[in-house]
């Protein structure tokens, strides 16, 4: 049986790659796997991941994607440590952020993130 690409460009299918961490059957082991399955979250609607992987400090009130918004690709530009730097696009335009994570209970959770903002070509 066949899976779908994973929507956080690995190459690899979602099965073997973000779609167990979505459905909290397995945690992430680095701060790069877990954005990953956060841009994924993003793709598909799936606030819970956003909410459990989110710092409860940092955490808004309404983690809800935005239903409207058509992500387009991930790329990853550089992942050291605790830091993960990526542009992310969508229909429109691209945002590039510098993401931090800490880990929380044994954990990765999402920090922050320096946004550069929209970045549309």
């Amino acid at each position: 049986m066949l899976s779908t690409p994973c929507p956080c460009g690995s190459d690899q299918p979602y099965d073997a790659c973000c779609g167990p961490l979505l459905a909290n059957v397995a945690q992430a082991t680095t701060p790069e796997q877990l954005m990953r399955s956060r841009y994924t979250a993003f793709v598909t609607g799936n606030a819970d991941h956003l909410f459990r992987t989110w710092h409860p400090r940092t955490r808004p009130d309404d983690v809800r994607p935005d239903p409207g918004t058509r992500w387009t690709g991930l790329r990853i530009l550089a992942a050291e440590a605790d830091t993960v730097e990526f542009v992310a696009s969508w229909e429109g335009g691209a945002l590039h952020e510098v993401s931090r994570f800490e880990q929380r209970a044994g954990r990765w959770v999402y920090v922050d993130g320096e946004v550069d903002g929209d970045i549309s070509r």
